[in-house]
């Protein structure tokens, strides 16, 4: 996937935490950066009994005034404790952007069947794109709740940083059974053909990529002609590379026999 955070959701979409401060930096100055550039991906620390102290701590930051409450959401963006899922819902419903948006990350790092019914309402109403972005990305963690739908419509429609996460979303929640599959490729093999951001048509790949195992004919023929399409049309180089390697990833002998004699006739380099 294309962001800061691409390479990584290959190791699983739990390895989050965030920065609420630098959030709040980046929304109270409506700068146009994207606040997912510097998530740090560090995974938490192995030590139990100092994770027990700090979600200990973070527990009673959320209870407290708003800085502490961005104190509390730090710690569960990087730590797993259900004990903070009861204080992290009533933070989806608070009037600052930055506390909504911490609060949807540190639900996607805690993930808990009472979150998909808010987390989805954010995704569809809420008003601002950073918090629907970050709504995107945790409900990759539910791939057994009914996201599908709401996953497919986003990326038809939302801005493209909301659209930019949909993919790798899509590709956790369909990539457990063909029938969610062929939907969720329909609508990547779309985007990856109409959508006007580079970085989002390379996500779709990726995506296509993941599922392609659990898709039937003709739908994975399908696939695998818009990935060629993809690498010897797309204007965009990183579109291409991408798309070149999915097909690699398929490691299908027609398929590689093919791009070797893409590469022999000079159409790839």
């Amino acid at each position: 996937m294309t962001d800061a955070l691409g390479p990584q959701r290959n190791q699983g979409l739990a390895n989050l935490s965030i920065d609420p401060d630098l959030l709040a930096q980046e929304l109270a100055a409506e700068e146009s950066g994207d606040p997912l550039d510097s998530i740090d991906l560090d995974d938490a620390p192995d030590d139990s009994l100092e994770a027990a102290r700090i979600c200990d701590e973070g527990l009673s930051l959320l209870s407290q005034g708003h800085e502490q409450r961005l104190q509390g959401l730090r710690v569960f963006c990087e730590y797993r404790d259900p004990r903070a899922v009861p204080l992290l819902l009533p933070l989806l419903q608070r009037s600052c952007p930055v506390e909504r948006m911490s609060a949807v990350y540190a639900l996607g790092r805690n993930p808990s069947p009472p979150a998909v019914e808010p987390l989805l309402q954010l995704l569809q109403g809420d008003s601002n794109a950073y918090v629907r972005k970050a709504t995107a990305w945790s409900l990759g963690n539910f791939p057994d709740a009914p996201i599908l739908n709401p996953l497919i419509k986003a990326l038809q429609v939302d801005v493209a940083a909301v659209r930019l996460w949909c993919p790798g979303s899509l590709a956790e929640a369909a990539s457990r059974s063909p029938a969610k599959a062929d939907p969720a490729a329909g609508q990547l093999l779309l985007s990856l053909r109409i959508d006007s951001e580079p970085a989002v048509r390379s996500n779709c790949i990726w995506a296509l990529g993941r599922l392609v195992d659990q898709l039937v004919e003709p739908r994975r023929q399908e696939v695998v002609e818009a990935l060629v399409e993809a690498l010897l049309h797309d204007g965009e180089p990183s579109v291409r590379d991408e798309a070149r390697t999915a097909l690699e990833q398929l490691e299908d002998p027609v398929i590689l026999n093919r791009l070797q004699t893409l590469l022999d006739d000079g159409f790839i380099s």
